[in-house]
């Protein structure tokens, strides 16, 4: 038998499909100066928030609580290479690969919508990370707290994605091609060395190949990281998941992140193929015990689509 239950979260849909005409990393914001100014001017001290907690939005799969900057764009490449474990005869996984192309989008400095597309699954996906709380330098905010929520639909052969099913292809209905999550972020910046970062989630699946598999995944995330030198950091992260599906198994990442000029190079190894929450949460089914793990990068390219108020008239100046 299988297992379908239809879920539309239509609010995390639009918000998704948002990214569509705006998608991504800037540390400062003209609203900055504008509330410091407000604050002066009302006898209070603006806050002193704490910044560069991460690298990039990215820890190395999943999202960190870093915020695309107002008006920026980040362009995301991932890339996934198939596992080590079959040696020289695949060229150490590199004869095999997966790809994520993805555009992040500053609306504010507190929220970042984003769009992508991977070639595992043919999935397209969306998603929209919200800062609510934000940690600062005296501590009279301890944290910094996200939400991000989201959804994608894989457009693979009806064949190819039933698996073991009994449903046909024919009364395969889209809504089973939908897959949503729900997932906070939770980080303190403990010193300029290290960042720590929590992550409940939430993963839904309108279709399971049986009724013994859950349709809601729930997981939680840990992750951190070690600052090496200016530009070079130690990144790690780790899903543990509360109930599974059949054949899966938690998914355990490692890298680096390598900052150069407008680039951030984040280089790593990890046992998941995918690059969506579904995917690499869900649905990792390789382990590190058996040779079950690849090497991946991310790089990300940040352009500014609309630039602040303050720099208008001196970019007119010099040009």
């Amino acid at each position: 038998m299988q297992s379908i239950r239809k879920h539309f979260f239509f609010p995390l849909f639009l918000s998704s499909l948002l990214g569509i005409s705006v998608p991504a990393l800037a540390q400062t914001d003209s609203t900055d100066d504008l509330s410091n100014m407000l604050a002066e001017s009302s006898g209070k001290a603006p806050k002193d928030y704490v910044y560069a907690s991460f690298k990039t939005t990215r820890l190395i799969n999943g999202h960190s609580i870093e915020q695309t900057g107002k008006g920026i764009l980040d362009f995301k490449i991932s890339h996934r290479f198939s596992t080590m474990s079959g040696g020289v005869h695949d060229f150490f996984g590199l004869d095999g690969a997966t790809i994520r192309l993805g555009l992040d989008y500053g609306i504010t400095k507190d929220i970042t919508v984003g769009i992508g597309r991977s070639s595992l699954y043919k999935e397209y996906d969306g998603f929209v990370n919200a800062r609510i709380l934000r940690q600062t330098k005296n501590d009279d905010m301890p944290i910094t707290l996200s939400y991000v929520g989201g959804m994608s639909i894989t457009s693979l052969e009806s064949s190819k994605l039933l698996g073991r099913s009994l449903v046909s292809p024919e009364k395969y209905p889209f809504s089973n091609r939908l897959y949503f999550f729900n997932q906070l972020l939770i980080a303190r910046k403990f010193n300029n060395l290290f960042t720590l970062q929590l992550m409940p989630t939430h993963v839904h699946y309108n279709f399971v190949n049986t009724d013994s598999e859950p349709n809601d995944i729930f997981a939680l995330g840990a992750g951190g990281r070690i600052k090496l030198n200016r530009r070079v950091s130690l990144n790690l992260e780790y899903y543990y998941q509360f109930n599974q599906l059949t054949g899966t198994s938690n998914s355990l990442s490692a890298g680096f992140d390598i900052e150069t000029g407008g680039h951030v190079f984040q280089l790593h190894f990890t046992n998941s193929m995918g690059m969506t929450e579904r995917t690499f949460i869900g649905q990792t089914t390789d382990k590190w015990s058996d040779g079950g793990f690849r090497f991946g990068f991310n790089i990300a390219r940040v352009f500014t689509i609309v630039k602040p108020k303050e720099f208008s008239k001196s970019g007119e100046k010099n040009w």
